[in-house]
């Protein structure tokens, strides 16, 4: 179970007892008196996406609390999880997602709502999932026209200003950009022909980080520990002490302008877009000309391209098929890399969720909101009130906050 410190949400083991959830979504006035809320876990339909939005734990936890669980038949599998399992542990499990749509008044998912799973959103619905608003004017316009309350991983916050829901993927994405920017370096998929470590009496990789936060801070280790020489560049200085302090002796830190990154994308053979401004768009930092001016063969993986990414050429590609060149420089921007690690992915993002599905459940989204702020961080829309500052920001719409 979990209990609450401040604005946190923090584990403890021990059981809750006497609670008396708040329902802030449609229900009958049966489930509403006795605070019960239909919770629906999808089966995921974006491509090549293997992650699920719940563990089994979070089906007991939240049978626990007197809530019905529905688990769409398959949604665990690729990340090892059968049904079986999770009936095991308390869950219903349903064979079509219309029917986790129709029924349930919270749904708690990984990717945000795609075409076909938009068609299917209730009025009243919350949906709890990574959303990434900023890189996407259709859907944003859907979901403020489906008037269901959308609340956002990537935006949620603790009480240091940290982003919980988003540092987890931001683990396991930063490591994929080196085992993947690595693997298109070779020849036959295009690259220069590079090995990133290098051997003795031959140079290593030239790795440039655009961004020291936790992408950019991993995507480092990863590509020291190969071997390579490598530049990280943030335009917070304190950030960059502290990374020069902790980061072995083949990683530099520089900070980041227009010059310095004209400067070292030159030499440049990986390339790794870590940059992130909560909910809005990403700044582009690497212009066309700037390609021009790079190594043919060199590769770039943008990691923000969830937000509409750091590079002018960027444009969304999936596991299926995952680069493009432009300019002779391979591009890698797949809108859900730690997808293709689901098992890893689950658990590490599950770990992080599971506190804020048990309070949103018990609560509903307004009281939860009102007590925890950074559970307001994470409401970007409203029933059909765009909430999120930076996202109403970036498609130029009406702003309406949460009632405080």
């Amino acid at each position: 179970m979990y209990a609450r410190h401040g604005s946190d949400l923090v584990p403890r083991t021990s059981v809750r007892a006497g609670t008396s959830p708040v329902v802030d979504i449609d229900s009958t006035p049966e489930a509403v008196e006795l605070g019960i809320v239909i919770v629906g876990v999808p089966k995921e339909v974006k491509s090549d996406e293997y992650r699920v939005g719940m563990i089994p734990v979070g089906i007991e936890e939240l049978s626990q609390q007197g809530h019905t669980v529905l688990v769409q038949a398959g949604a665990g599998l690729g990340s090892g999880l059968t049904d079986e399992t999770y009936a095991a542990h308390g869950a219903e499990i349903v064979d079509a997602a219309e029917e986790i749509y129709r029924r349930c008044e919270m749904i708690v998912k990984v990717k945000e709502p795609q075409p076909r799973e938009v068609t299917m959103l209730q009025s009243g619905q919350t949906v709890f999932t990574y959303f990434h608003f900023a890189a996407d004017r259709t859907l944003t316009e859907n979901i403020v026209r489906s008037e269901i309350t959308a609340v956002a991983y990537e935006t949620i916050t603790d009480a240091q200003g940290r982003l919980p829901l988003l540092t987890p993927m931001s683990e396991v994405a930063g490591k994929m950009t080196v085992q993947e920017g690595a693997k298109y370096l070779e020849r036959p998929m295009m690259g220069r022909g590079i090995l990133l470590g290098g051997v003795p009496g031959v140079a290593a990789a030239n790795v440039l980080i655009l961004g020291g936060g936790v992408v950019g801070t991993n995507a480092a280790k990863v590509a020291a520990g190969l071997g390579a020489r490598v530049v990280i560049m943030d335009v917070n200085i304190d950030r960059l002490r502290y990374l020069d302090d902790v980061m072995p002796a083949n990683v530099h830190t520089i900070f980041s302008d227009a010059h310095t990154i004209r400067e070292y994308i030159i030499d440049a053979d990986l390339v790794v877009g870590a940059v992130l401004i909560p909910g809005a768009r990403c700044p582009t930092l690497v212009t066309r000309d700037h390609l021009k001016m790079m190594k043919a063969g060199s590769v770039l993986v943008d990691v923000g391209v969830d937000q509409g990414g750091c590079c002018e050429t960027t444009r969304p590609t999936t596991h299926s098929s995952p680069t493009y060149i432009e300019e002779d420089v391979v591009h890698y921007a797949v809108t859900n890399m730690p997808g293709a690690v689901g098992r890893t992915s689950t658990f590490a993002l599950t770990n992080a969720t599971l506190p804020y599905v048990l309070t949103l459940a018990e609560l509903g989204v307004a009281e939860a909101a009102r007590r925890y702020p950074g559970i307001a961080e994470g409401v970007n829309i409203d029933r059909g009130r765009v909430t999120n500052q930076a996202v109403a920001q970036t498609f130029d719409m009406t702003c309406e906050p949460l009632p405080a």
